[in-house]
């Protein structure tokens, strides 16, 4: 080339050193762009059990916390607007607490008609029988006198029609006060029902509405529960076992229990029942390697009594459980 020195070969000399300086600046540049392969401690340990159960057979599932009754979901028995709403989440309640109520208004107005039909009907009921005691009075009377001839026998007969008509209005006016008064007992009951109560003693879970908010009777579970509570003294896990092996389980055995994300802590749960019915998996972990198109055994059982309000567990949490196996070692579910 015209600007390198007679004495120097581009193809020779320079061009190797372009080369050469080449390779080096793509050596550093795909060493700065190697992922980092360092090993470090993950930052969630995966649940493993613990003491006699870490060397022997289990078969590992996974639960959601639950109420020892079950979660109730409350709802209403008559539509109208919310007037008040007396508990909040968090709130203990006691069998019989007002939990919410709705607009009695139209009930208290319908509740009046029916107490002025039983008054109306009481008076119906003393005026009849004021007349007919007065007919039979007369006709006593009659009765009495010696002379046939003294009365005539048509005064005689139109006595005998008062008594009669008398006795008829008696009746009517007696069945008027039987239909007013359950109708007046039926719009009491209506009343009662429109003031929603606490069916047991437990917690408030959630709280769906608020004053002002329309309810309507709930038909065929579609809409959120108003209310939803339940007995959390104790907490109960309902553990999901793969059907495969649920002939494993060994029943009455208690299980170890951890909160999800927290493999360190490990309770001991009692068993208190299995369900006896095999139902399809509902309770999803968000695993990429997890199958939902099996079937589990439910397995209920009940944490310990301070492992709820102040200790790792929650209502609706998800905990990874451990149970005791029959048969050889195997790890079971998801080990």
């Amino acid at each position: 080339m015209a600007l390198l020195p007679a004495d120097v070969s581009f193809s020779r000399q320079v061009l190797p050193v372009i080369a050469l300086i080449g390779i080096l600046l793509a050596a550093v540049y795909i060493a700065a762009i190697l992922p980092d392969r360092a090993t470090s401690e993950p930052a969630e340990q995966p649940p493993k059990p613990s003491g006699a159960l870490a060397g022997a057979a289990r078969v590992a599932g996974t639960g959601l916390v639950e109420p020892a009754s079950e979660i109730i979901d409350i709802g209403s028995a008559l539509s109208g607007l919310v007037t008040r709403v007396q508990v909040e989440p968090g709130d203990r309640v006691a069998e019989g607490d007002v939990l919410f109520a709705v607009d009695p208004r139209a009930a208290r107005a319908q509740l009046g008609e029916a107490e002025a039909a039983i008054r109306e009907g009481r008076a119906a009921i003393a005026e009849a029988t004021a007349a007919r005691a007065t007919a039979r009075e007369q006709l006593a009377l009659y009765d009495e006198i010696a002379d046939p001839a003294a009365v005539s026998r048509s005064e005689v007969i139109r006595v005998k029609g008062e008594e009669v008509a008398a006795a008829s209005r008696l009746e009517l006016a007696r069945a008027r006060l039987a239909a007013a008064e359950a109708r007046a007992a039926s719009v009491r009951t209506e009343l009662d029902r429109l003031t929603v109560r606490a069916p047991i003693a437990g917690e408030i879970l959630a709280v769906n509405i608020r004053p002002g908010e329309f309810v309507a009777t709930q038909g065929g579970g579609s809409s959120a529960p108003f209310i939803q509570m339940g007995r959390t003294d104790p907490l109960h896990v309902r553990v999901d076992v793969d059907e495969n092996e649920a002939a494993r389980v060994r029943l009455g055995a208690p299980a170890l229990v951890s909160p999800r994300g927290a493999a360190d802590i490990q309770v001991r749960a009692n068993f208190i029942r299995a369900e006896p019915q095999v139902v399809p998996k509902r309770q999803l972990t968000n695993s990429a390697a997890e199958r939902v198109d099996v079937r589990v055994l439910q397995l209920i059982y009940a944490l310990p009594s301070d492992a709820g309000e102040r200790g790792p567990f929650r209502v609706g949490q998800q905990v990874d459980a451990f149970i005791p196996a029959t048969g050889e070692h195997k790890a079971g579910g998801r080990e």
